[in-house]
């Protein structure tokens, strides 16, 4: 007989209830022991015993590192996502689980969200009645460009699958809450680097010569403006500028400068087109100071997009879990993530954890960042009841309710 997500979802409540330290103790085993992009050897065994330890089959991705293992079986199939590489960063924190690698460290959240994940296979694998398949990705390489999601992707990882639910760490608000947003919550992220070349000369004398550092000046001044008016600012595209050289005398112009910048972009369909607009006004701009031009343009991830049917799947599943006093409009972040390229394949949808226990928060990519723990299983029962309610939609049962009107307690709301 056919159970209702609510009833499977109060079992994974009681679950969840039941192992609360042993989860963090998944969480803090992962925190001391990080390990960088496509060398996650030690954690991808960890959740290789943990898994099969619970009676479940763990395959091991194609790229020696991360996971893909099935609850349940049949169709429908939902995916849920963590990632478990960790950051180049020293761990700054003194506590008893701080990273035993030296400069090495989870400092973005990865061993959060691989232990919610974890705990929602775990979970969901002790439930009588499962409508389908929950297929939970381990994926390595996050941090990377342009990500293990495609590793994933190409290994066929998302063959079947329906949709695919992932979460971040947000510490920007309590544990306890978590936060939705339709359409775009993360951007796409490009690097672009410019090479400028002239046959350089003295300062006395630019006239004579190709100024490359005015050259310079005029790329990191105009670009930036001049593409607010060649994109439409609904695209919400921006290049900012993070390093520039050039010279090493005062009384000398130099034959060679460089600039290295990030491209953000909101709009997958802009994102399409980036590299090309980047270009012709980087030639554009160097052709008025005579300067020859080099640009090396690196695409690196999409914008997560999320899907409206899939967010309002994972608003059911926020309003059971944390109620509607704990939903929040989750604004939208120029950083980057690669669960993007999931969205290729199939609707996908990201929420936003809330990790802040108090305190100063703890910001993401620090060797500070840490989080309340409470929030690791607010995490496993939301995805776990996310999968729970996509399986039954897409069995037959009753989809779910519309998205919520714009407003400051859903994911469409003011902007």
């Amino acid at each position: 007989m056919t159970r209702f997500p609510e009833e499977l979802g109060t079992a994974v409540d009681e679950w969840v209830a039941e192992r609360h330290q042993q989860l963090v103790a998944v969480r803090r085993h992962l925190h001391a022991h990080p390990e960088l992009a496509f060398a996650e050897f030690e954690t991808t065994s960890f959740l290789e015993q943990r898994l099969r330890a619970d009676g479940l089959d763990p395959k091991r991705l194609p790229t020696g590192t991360g996971l893909l293992v099935e609850v349940g079986s049949g169709e429908p199939v939902v995916v849920l996502r963590a990632d478990i590489d960790a950051l180049p960063l020293p761990d700054l924190k003194d506590v008893p689980y701080a990273s035993t690698r030296e400069g090495l460290c989870h400092a973005c959240g990865h061993d959060v969200h691989t232990a919610v994940v974890l705990g929602a296979a775990l979970a969901l694998a002790t439930l009588d009645g499962l409508p389908g398949t929950a297929r939970c990705v381990f994926q390595p390489a996050e941090e990377t460009v342009p990500g293990g999601a495609t590793e994933v992707v190409a290994a066929g990882g998302l063959a079947g699958a329906s949709r695919a639910f992932a979460l971040h760490c947000d510490p920007s608000i309590p544990a306890g809450t978590v936060g939705l947003r339709t359409g775009a919550i993360t951007a796409a992220c490009d690097r672009m680097d410019v090479t400028l070349t002239g046959p350089g000369g003295h300062t006395a004398r630019p006239q004579l010569t190709v100024d490359l550092v005015d050259a310079l000046g005029r790329l990191i001044t105009d670009l930036p403006s001049l593409l607010s008016r060649q994109v439409d600012p609904r695209a919400g595209m921006s290049l900012v500028w993070g390093a520039v050289n050039a010279g090493v005398a005062a009384n000398a112009i130099p034959q060679r400068g460089s600039l290295r910048g990030t491209v953000r972009v909101l709009d997958r369909d802009m994102w399409q087109e980036a590299e090309a607009v980047l270009r012709s006004l980087v030639e554009r701009v160097a052709a008025t100071t005579g300067a020859g031009v080099q640009v090396d343009y690196v695409r690196g991830v999409p914008p997560v997009v999320n899907d409206p049917r899939a967010v309002a799947l994972l608003r059911s599943a926020t309003l059971e879990t944390v109620g509607s006093d704990g939903l929040r409009l989750s604004p939208q972040s120029m950083g980057g993530e690669d669960f993007g390229w999931f969205a290729d394949v199939l609707p996908i949808a990201l929420a936003r954890l809330g990790t802040h226990g108090g305190g100063a928060p703890l910001d993401l990519h620090r060797g500070t960042f840490d989080v309340d723990e409470r929030a690791i299983g607010v995490g496993v029962r939301l995805l776990a009841r996310a999968a729970l309610h996509s399986l039954s939609a897409d069995a037959g049962g009753a989809p779910p309710g519309p998205p919520p009107h714009p407003g400051r307690s859903g994911p469409g709301g003011r902007r």
